[in-house]
């Protein structure tokens, strides 16, 4: 392994992060909240996301909304309108690639791009590149973003978050070591508590710390994974960018965060709602699971899970709601309070290639999977879990909100659009056809 790199810009990798987004964008959309405490969640019972200005009251992400309302009474509370973030982050996808074509779609609010050679053509720095960027969003869609730029996606992604919001910041290979210094190793993008937990015991403080160490060690410690984080910090991009949309999965993982609840019965109908929602992406792809994971997350953040290897992969609910069950029953415990569950469909495979059992009903299962193409067509029209299984009664509908005012989006409908199905146009405002 070669010293850390004295060169400036072997390549430029940039990373975007949309600050606070959820909240940024209800300010855009109205601004009369904005230098307001505004947050969104409201119909979860948690906060999914807070604008700086409820950060600064210090209320972060998942804080329960009752907490809120002691804390800090004048927050302005919002459920979220995940059709218009989506929306808002299309167009944000499409102002980057005004500047670059070669542009990683990481998540609704965060994107990996390239901006080696670029300096010459925009007649600036990279950071200037970014500069541009910056107020290009700002002028067109209103709201804030972070930019980062540096030698590999793990160092980009350091960058970012340097200064934010609104932060600028470009990490050149001569000023890497300055900044790996600085930076604690549970920021270190991938690294999770325990891994980081485990690197605290090695006496391994920040990343600094890390990259100083001989890579058999490292190796020995962590892996290849280890070794990848370890290239990526010292400068070298391991991990290129993913330019394509992805078409297939080797594992789907549905979660979902509610307000701290005991009832066993809703607890419940909540895990079979994340089943049911996974199965629906499986089957979108043609993929069926091996493998069935439940993870059950207390008040207090207690995490908890248990897996089960199936013996033919599947992706209905019907079947699976019976593995399921026993899972949960295996976890839950009656005198504890809970706040969110989560299902894991592992070691996915293509539909067409399962092979029955040799005493299997052939034609149960073939019934069973014309009634979910027949689901899948009604939620194609009337929306998704429309129809769904027993306990999830429990719940309330799946599309029900509780905004004060039905969002821009579904007031001015396009034409040949219906309430439950949109035409995939990222508009944002727009006159009546």
């Amino acid at each position: 392994m070669k010293p850390l790199m004295l060169e400036s810009w072997p390549q430029a990798i940039a990373h975007l992060d949309a600050d606070a987004f959820f909240a940024s964008v209800e300010q855009a959309l109205h601004p009369e909240l904005k230098g307001m405490p505004v947050i969104t969640g409201a119909e979860r019972g948690i906060v999914a996301a807070a604008s700086y200005e409820a950060k600064a009251l210090g209320i972060g992400r998942g804080v329960p909304l009752s907490e809120v309302k002691k804390k800090a009474p004048h927050c302005i509370l919002l459920p979220s309108d995940y059709e218009t973030y989506s929306l808002y982050s299309s167009r944000l996808y499409h102002i980057i690639r005004r500047f670059t074509p070669t542009i990683e779609e990481y998540s609704i609010d965060e994107a990996f791009f390239d901006l080696t050679g670029l300096r010459r053509l925009y007649r600036c720095s990279y950071w200037g590149v970014l500069q541009k960027i910056q107020e290009t969003v700002h002028a067109e869609l209103d709201i804030p973003v972070s930019l980062g730029v540096s030698l590999s996606k793990t160092l980009a992604k350091i960058a970012s978050k340097w200064c934010k919001p609104k932060g600028l910041t470009a990490i050149p290979g001569r000023k890497i070591h300055e900044y790996l210094a600085q930076t604690p190793i549970i920021s270190v993008w991938g690294f999770g508590k325990s891994t980081t937990a485990f690197l605290q015991k090695k006496n391994i403080q920040n990343a600094y710390d890390y990259v100083r160490q001989p890579l058999p060690t490292v190796k020995k410690w962590l892996g290849k994974v280890g070794v990848e984080k370890y290239r990526e910090l010292r400068g070298e991009a391991v991990y290129p960018l993913q330019l394509e949309e992805k078409t297939t999965y080797t594992s789907i993982q549905k979660f979902k965060t509610f307000t701290p609840c005991g009832d066993k019965e809703i607890i419940y109908a909540r895990a079979l709602r994340n089943l049911e929602s996974a199965c629906i992406k499986a089957r979108r792809y043609g993929l069926s699971a091996s493998s069935l994971t439940f993870i059950i997350r207390e008040h207090n953040f207690r995490t908890r899970g248990t897996e089960v290897s199936l013996s033919r992969s599947e992706n209905s609910p019907l079947i699976l709601n019976h593995f399921l069950k026993t899972l949960f029953e295996e976890l839950y415990q009656n005198s504890k309070t809970y706040r969110s569950t989560g299902v894991v469909l592992g070691q996915l495979q293509p539909t067409s290639h399962i092979q029955l059992d040799l005493f299997e009903n052939p034609i149960s299962v073939l019934k069973k999977t014309q009634v979910y193409s027949a689901i899948d067509e009604i939620s194609k029209r009337f929306g998704k879990h429309t129809v769904f299984l027993g306990p999830c009664i429990m719940l309330p509908p799946y599309h029900a909100g509780i905004r004060s005012q039905t969002p821009e989006r579904k007031t001015h409908l396009l034409k040949g659009e219906t309430q439950r199905q949109h035409l995939n146009l990222p508009l944002l405002h727009y006159k009546g056809v």
